[in-house]
Protein backbone atom coordinates (compact mmCIF):
# COMPACT_ATOMS: atom_id res chain seq x y z
CA UNK A 1 0.00 0.00 0.00
CA UNK A 2 1.20 3.51 -0.35
CA UNK A 3 1.10 5.97 1.88
CA UNK A 4 -2.24 7.56 -0.01
CA UNK A 5 -4.00 4.33 0.69
CA UNK A 6 -3.06 3.86 4.45
CA UNK A 7 -5.10 7.48 5.22
CA UNK A 8 -8.34 7.62 6.36
CA UNK A 9 -11.37 9.19 4.31
CA UNK A 10 -13.26 11.96 5.39
CA UNK A 11 -16.53 10.99 4.36
CA UNK A 12 -20.06 13.25 4.55
CA UNK A 13 -23.41 11.95 3.64
CA UNK A 14 -26.17 14.24 1.85
CA UNK A 15 -29.68 12.64 2.47
CA UNK A 16 -30.47 10.93 5.20
CA UNK A 17 -33.72 8.70 4.14
CA UNK A 18 -34.13 4.80 3.82
CA UNK A 19 -30.86 4.54 1.80
CA UNK A 20 -29.22 7.52 3.12
CA UNK A 21 -29.00 5.81 6.90
CA UNK A 22 -27.78 2.59 5.39
CA UNK A 23 -24.94 4.61 3.90
CA UNK A 24 -24.00 6.11 7.38
CA UNK A 25 -24.12 2.90 8.61
CA UNK A 26 -22.15 1.17 6.68
CA UNK A 27 -19.29 3.74 6.19
CA UNK A 28 -19.14 3.80 9.78
CA UNK A 29 -18.48 0.65 9.85
CA UNK A 30 -15.91 0.32 6.91
CA UNK A 31 -11.82 0.42 7.60
CA UNK A 32 -10.37 3.79 5.91
CA UNK A 33 -13.40 5.56 6.10
CA UNK A 34 -14.67 8.23 8.64
CA UNK A 35 -18.12 9.67 8.55
CA UNK A 36 -17.77 13.25 9.56
CA UNK A 37 -20.35 15.13 8.10
CA UNK A 38 -23.97 14.10 7.62
CA UNK A 39 -26.54 16.82 5.66
CA UNK A 40 -30.38 16.65 4.84
CA UNK A 41 -32.80 19.60 4.55
CA UNK A 42 -35.40 18.11 6.13
CA UNK A 43 -33.68 16.37 9.04
CA UNK A 44 -32.48 12.91 10.67
CA UNK A 45 -36.44 11.07 10.90
CA UNK A 46 -34.28 7.88 11.30
CA UNK A 47 -31.49 8.59 13.82
CA UNK A 48 -28.66 8.13 12.07
CA UNK A 49 -26.55 11.40 13.04
CA UNK A 50 -25.23 9.82 16.17
CA UNK A 51 -23.01 13.10 17.78
CA UNK A 52 -22.89 14.95 14.45
CA UNK A 53 -24.88 18.09 13.24
CA UNK A 54 -27.51 17.73 10.81
CA UNK A 55 -26.34 20.11 8.36
CA UNK A 56 -28.95 22.08 6.16
CA UNK A 57 -27.71 21.52 2.45
CA UNK A 58 -24.43 20.53 0.05
CA UNK A 59 -22.58 23.67 1.06
CA UNK A 60 -22.15 23.09 4.79
CA UNK A 61 -21.74 19.49 3.52
CA UNK A 62 -18.71 20.52 1.58
CA UNK A 63 -17.73 23.30 4.47
CA UNK A 64 -16.92 20.27 7.23
CA UNK A 65 -14.00 19.30 5.17
CA UNK A 66 -14.76 16.21 3.38
CA UNK A 67 -13.09 14.19 1.63
CA UNK A 68 -15.70 12.11 -0.31
CA UNK A 69 -19.62 11.96 0.01
CA UNK A 70 -22.74 9.64 -0.79
CA UNK A 71 -25.33 11.51 -2.35
CA UNK A 72 -28.51 9.94 -1.01
CA UNK A 73 -31.55 12.59 -2.09
CA UNK A 74 -34.25 12.33 -4.36
CA UNK A 75 -33.33 11.69 -8.05
CA UNK A 76 -34.37 15.34 -8.65
CA UNK A 77 -32.39 16.76 -6.59
CA UNK A 78 -28.74 14.56 -7.80
CA UNK A 79 -27.68 17.27 -10.51
CA UNK A 80 -27.32 20.23 -8.51
CA UNK A 81 -26.07 18.13 -5.32
CA UNK A 82 -23.38 16.65 -7.50
CA UNK A 83 -22.19 19.72 -9.48
CA UNK A 84 -21.80 21.11 -6.39
CA UNK A 85 -19.32 18.60 -5.29
CA UNK A 86 -17.50 17.70 -8.10
CA UNK A 87 -16.75 21.99 -8.48
CA UNK A 88 -15.95 21.73 -5.12
CA UNK A 89 -13.16 18.46 -5.57
CA UNK A 90 -14.98 16.04 -3.70
CA UNK A 91 -14.86 12.20 -4.74
CA UNK A 92 -18.42 10.95 -4.59
CA UNK A 93 -20.83 8.16 -5.13
CA UNK A 94 -24.52 9.06 -6.42
CA UNK A 95 -27.50 6.86 -5.31
CA UNK A 96 -28.73 5.54 -8.39
CA UNK A 97 -29.80 7.03 -11.13
CA UNK A 98 -27.27 9.01 -11.19
CA UNK A 99 -29.76 12.24 -12.79
CA UNK A 100 -33.41 12.74 -13.32
CA UNK A 101 -32.21 13.03 -17.42
CA UNK A 102 -29.54 11.86 -19.93
CA UNK A 103 -28.73 15.30 -20.25
CA UNK A 104 -28.58 15.89 -16.54
CA UNK A 105 -26.55 12.85 -16.03
CA UNK A 106 -24.28 13.46 -19.16
CA UNK A 107 -23.51 17.25 -16.92
CA UNK A 108 -22.74 15.62 -13.97
CA UNK A 109 -20.16 12.71 -15.35
CA UNK A 110 -18.71 15.52 -17.30
CA UNK A 111 -18.21 17.68 -14.30
CA UNK A 112 -16.67 14.58 -12.60
CA UNK A 113 -14.74 13.67 -15.45
CA UNK A 114 -13.08 17.71 -16.08
CA UNK A 115 -12.72 18.41 -12.39
CA UNK A 116 -10.44 14.83 -12.14
CA UNK A 117 -12.18 14.04 -9.56
CA UNK A 118 -13.36 9.83 -8.69
CA UNK A 119 -17.58 10.21 -9.77
CA UNK A 120 -19.30 6.63 -9.91
CA UNK A 121 -23.23 5.07 -9.29
CA UNK A 122 -24.18 3.29 -6.37
CA UNK A 123 -26.17 0.44 -8.72
CA UNK A 124 -25.42 -1.90 -5.01
CA UNK A 125 -27.16 -5.33 -7.20
CA UNK A 126 -23.97 -5.38 -8.79
CA UNK A 127 -22.16 -5.87 -5.29
CA UNK A 128 -24.64 -8.99 -4.34
CA UNK A 129 -22.53 -11.85 -3.91
CA UNK A 130 -25.02 -13.82 -5.75
CA UNK A 131 -24.55 -11.56 -8.82
CA UNK A 132 -20.92 -11.22 -8.37
CA UNK A 133 -20.71 -14.92 -8.71
CA UNK A 134 -22.51 -15.22 -11.34
CA UNK A 135 -20.73 -12.77 -13.58
CA UNK A 136 -17.37 -14.65 -13.10
CA UNK A 137 -18.52 -18.12 -13.46
CA UNK A 138 -20.08 -16.66 -16.90
CA UNK A 139 -16.40 -14.89 -17.92
CA UNK A 140 -15.20 -18.31 -16.52
CA UNK A 141 -17.03 -19.82 -19.28
CA UNK A 142 -19.47 -22.17 -17.47
CA UNK A 143 -22.30 -21.38 -19.52
CA UNK A 144 -20.23 -21.32 -22.71
CA UNK A 145 -22.31 -19.05 -25.29
CA UNK A 146 -24.86 -16.71 -23.67
CA UNK A 147 -28.32 -16.93 -25.19
CA UNK A 148 -30.37 -15.31 -23.21
CA UNK A 149 -30.58 -13.12 -19.92
CA UNK A 150 -34.12 -12.58 -17.68
CA UNK A 151 -34.39 -10.76 -14.57
CA UNK A 152 -37.76 -10.76 -12.60
CA UNK A 153 -37.83 -7.38 -9.74
CA UNK A 154 -41.23 -7.75 -8.25
CA UNK A 155 -42.23 -6.53 -4.58
CA UNK A 156 -45.10 -4.64 -2.75
CA UNK A 157 -44.99 -0.49 -3.47
CA UNK A 158 -42.60 0.96 -1.42
CA UNK A 159 -44.60 4.71 0.44
CA UNK A 160 -40.57 6.18 0.49
CA UNK A 161 -40.72 6.69 -3.95
CA UNK A 162 -42.41 9.71 -4.34
CA UNK A 163 -40.63 10.98 -7.50
CA UNK A 164 -40.00 8.61 -10.00
CA UNK A 165 -42.07 5.60 -11.31
CA UNK A 166 -40.65 1.87 -11.63
CA UNK A 167 -38.50 2.21 -14.54
CA UNK A 168 -36.40 4.59 -13.16
CA UNK A 169 -36.59 3.37 -9.94
CA UNK A 170 -36.58 -0.42 -9.84
CA UNK A 171 -35.84 -1.50 -13.23
CA UNK A 172 -32.86 0.82 -13.99
CA UNK A 173 -31.20 -2.33 -11.44
CA UNK A 174 -32.03 -4.44 -14.19
CA UNK A 175 -31.03 -2.33 -17.67
CA UNK A 176 -27.71 -1.65 -15.29
CA UNK A 177 -26.61 -5.31 -14.26
CA UNK A 178 -27.57 -6.77 -18.17
CA UNK A 179 -25.29 -5.24 -19.96
CA UNK A 180 -22.33 -6.14 -17.51
CA UNK A 181 -23.20 -9.22 -16.76
CA UNK A 182 -23.42 -9.89 -20.83
CA UNK A 183 -20.24 -7.74 -21.45
CA UNK A 184 -22.79 -5.88 -24.59
CA UNK A 185 -24.41 -2.75 -24.54
CA UNK A 186 -28.85 -2.86 -25.53
CA UNK A 187 -29.68 -2.85 -29.19
CA UNK A 188 -32.97 -2.76 -28.95
CA UNK A 189 -35.78 -2.47 -26.37
CA UNK A 190 -39.72 -2.62 -26.35
CA UNK A 191 -41.69 -2.14 -22.97
CA UNK A 192 -45.39 -1.90 -21.94
CA UNK A 193 -46.02 -0.37 -18.60
CA UNK A 194 -49.75 -0.37 -16.72
CA UNK A 195 -50.73 2.26 -14.20
CA UNK A 196 -52.69 0.82 -11.87
CA UNK A 197 -52.08 2.09 -7.84
CA UNK A 198 -53.79 5.54 -9.03
CA UNK A 199 -50.02 7.06 -9.15
CA UNK A 200 -49.42 9.53 -12.25
CA UNK A 201 -46.17 7.55 -12.45
CA UNK A 202 -46.38 3.59 -13.99
CA UNK A 203 -46.05 1.13 -11.36
CA UNK A 204 -45.45 -1.95 -13.98
CA UNK A 205 -43.30 -2.70 -16.77
CA UNK A 206 -42.55 -5.47 -18.66
CA UNK A 207 -39.45 -4.65 -21.57
CA UNK A 208 -37.92 -7.06 -23.63
CA UNK A 209 -34.72 -6.25 -25.89
CA UNK A 210 -31.70 -7.40 -27.52
CA UNK A 211 -27.79 -6.64 -26.63
CA UNK A 212 -25.55 -6.20 -29.79
CA UNK A 213 -23.99 -9.32 -29.05
CA UNK A 214 -27.39 -11.19 -29.78
CA UNK A 215 -28.32 -11.77 -26.54
CA UNK A 216 -32.15 -11.81 -25.99
CA UNK A 217 -33.51 -9.95 -23.19
CA UNK A 218 -36.69 -9.82 -20.57
CA UNK A 219 -37.32 -8.02 -17.74
CA UNK A 220 -40.08 -8.09 -15.56
CA UNK A 221 -40.42 -5.27 -12.61
CA UNK A 222 -43.40 -4.27 -10.96
CA UNK A 223 -44.38 -2.58 -7.72
CA UNK A 224 -48.42 -4.97 -7.55
CA UNK A 225 -46.87 -8.32 -6.29
CA UNK A 226 -47.40 -9.36 -2.48
CA UNK A 227 -44.64 -11.96 -3.66
CA UNK A 228 -41.20 -10.39 -3.53
CA UNK A 229 -39.06 -11.59 -6.23
CA UNK A 230 -35.71 -10.92 -7.04
CA UNK A 231 -34.18 -12.88 -9.86
CA UNK A 232 -32.00 -12.98 -12.78
CA UNK A 233 -31.16 -16.39 -15.06
CA UNK A 234 -28.53 -16.50 -17.46
CA UNK A 235 -29.54 -19.18 -19.98
CA UNK A 236 -26.14 -20.12 -22.99
CA UNK A 237 -24.91 -23.58 -23.97
CA UNK A 238 -24.03 -25.32 -21.22
CA UNK A 239 -27.22 -24.27 -18.93
CA UNK A 240 -28.39 -21.95 -16.93
CA UNK A 241 -27.40 -19.83 -14.07
CA UNK A 242 -30.08 -18.70 -11.49
CA UNK A 243 -29.22 -15.59 -9.23
CA UNK A 244 -31.09 -15.09 -6.56
CA UNK A 245 -30.51 -11.43 -4.87
CA UNK A 246 -33.17 -11.96 -2.03
CA UNK A 247 -30.94 -14.70 -0.75
CA UNK A 248 -27.57 -13.98 -2.19
CA UNK A 249 -28.04 -17.73 -3.78
CA UNK A 250 -26.25 -18.94 -6.83
CA UNK A 251 -27.38 -21.80 -8.91
CA UNK A 252 -26.30 -23.83 -11.70
CA UNK A 253 -28.93 -26.09 -13.99
CA UNK A 254 -26.39 -27.57 -15.58
CA UNK A 255 -27.19 -28.76 -19.54
CA UNK A 256 -26.95 -32.65 -19.83
CA UNK A 257 -25.38 -34.52 -22.35
CA UNK A 258 -26.36 -37.85 -21.40
CA UNK A 259 -28.56 -39.69 -24.12
CA UNK A 260 -32.21 -40.39 -23.37
CA UNK A 261 -34.27 -43.52 -24.22
CA UNK A 262 -37.47 -41.99 -24.14
CA UNK A 263 -38.64 -41.54 -27.94
CA UNK A 264 -41.84 -38.93 -26.81
CA UNK A 265 -38.57 -36.66 -25.43
CA UNK A 266 -36.16 -37.67 -27.94
CA UNK A 267 -37.92 -35.81 -30.59
CA UNK A 268 -36.97 -32.70 -29.55
CA UNK A 269 -33.14 -32.30 -30.17
CA UNK A 270 -32.63 -30.14 -27.79
CA UNK A 271 -30.88 -30.16 -23.96
CA UNK A 272 -30.88 -32.60 -21.43
CA UNK A 273 -31.78 -32.36 -17.80
CA UNK A 274 -28.09 -32.31 -15.71
CA UNK A 275 -27.08 -31.58 -12.59
CA UNK A 276 -28.30 -29.01 -10.46
CA UNK A 277 -25.83 -27.30 -8.10
CA UNK A 278 -25.81 -24.55 -5.86
CA UNK A 279 -22.68 -22.85 -4.90
CA UNK A 280 -21.56 -21.92 -1.72
CA UNK A 281 -20.47 -18.45 -2.31
CA UNK A 282 -19.50 -15.84 0.61
CA UNK A 283 -22.29 -13.34 1.15
CA UNK A 284 -20.96 -9.95 2.25
CA UNK A 285 -23.76 -6.86 2.62
CA UNK A 286 -23.68 -5.57 -0.96
CA UNK A 287 -24.19 -1.78 0.56
CA UNK A 288 -20.47 -3.01 2.11
CA UNK A 289 -18.81 -4.49 -0.56
CA UNK A 290 -20.08 -0.64 -2.74
CA UNK A 291 -18.81 1.23 0.19
CA UNK A 292 -15.04 -0.71 0.25
CA UNK A 293 -14.91 -0.44 -3.55
CA UNK A 294 -15.72 3.28 -3.53
CA UNK A 295 -13.23 4.00 -0.69
CA UNK A 296 -10.59 1.89 -3.09
CA UNK A 297 -11.02 4.04 -6.27
CA UNK A 298 -10.90 7.33 -4.01
CA UNK A 299 -7.67 5.86 -2.40
CA UNK A 300 -6.29 4.99 -5.71
CA UNK A 301 -6.10 1.14 -5.03
CA UNK A 302 -8.32 0.16 -7.67
CA UNK A 303 -11.12 1.53 -9.41
CA UNK A 304 -12.65 -1.94 -11.39
CA UNK A 305 -14.89 -2.17 -8.36
CA UNK A 306 -17.28 1.46 -9.05
CA UNK A 307 -19.79 2.22 -11.36
CA UNK A 308 -18.27 5.13 -13.89
CA UNK A 309 -20.82 7.54 -14.21
CA UNK A 310 -20.47 6.94 -17.98
CA UNK A 311 -22.03 3.32 -17.53
CA UNK A 312 -24.58 5.30 -15.54
CA UNK A 313 -25.79 8.00 -18.16
CA UNK A 314 -25.78 4.82 -20.75
CA UNK A 315 -28.08 2.94 -18.14
CA UNK A 316 -30.69 6.84 -18.28
CA UNK A 317 -30.84 6.39 -21.95
CA UNK A 318 -32.07 2.37 -21.34
CA UNK A 319 -34.43 3.74 -19.22
CA UNK A 320 -35.48 6.74 -20.98
CA UNK A 321 -36.12 4.15 -24.42
CA UNK A 322 -37.98 2.15 -22.15
CA UNK A 323 -40.25 5.16 -21.41
CA UNK A 324 -40.59 6.05 -24.91
CA UNK A 325 -41.26 2.39 -26.17
CA UNK A 326 -44.14 2.15 -23.65
CA UNK A 327 -45.66 5.47 -24.25
CA UNK A 328 -45.07 5.75 -28.37
CA UNK A 329 -46.05 1.86 -28.64
CA UNK A 330 -42.60 1.07 -30.93
CA UNK A 331 -39.32 -0.38 -30.64
CA UNK A 332 -36.65 1.81 -30.04
CA UNK A 333 -33.17 2.05 -31.47
CA UNK A 334 -30.29 2.54 -28.93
Amino acid sequence: MTHDQDRTLRVGVIGLGSMGRHHARVVRATPGMDLVAVADPVGDRFDVSGDLPVLPDVDALIGAGIDAAVVAVPTVHHEAVALALAAAGVATMVEKPIAHSVEAGERVAEAFTAAGVVGCVGYVERCNPAIIAMRERIQQGLLGDIYQITTSRQGPFPPRITDVGVVQDLATHDFDLTPWIAGSHYARLTAHTQHRSGRDKEDMVVATGLLANGVIVNHLVNWLSPRKERQCVATGEGGALVADTLTGDLTFYANGTFENDWDAVTTFRGVNEGDVTRFAIPKREPLAVEQTNFRDAVLGADATGIVAMAEGVQTLRVVEACLRSASEGVEVVL
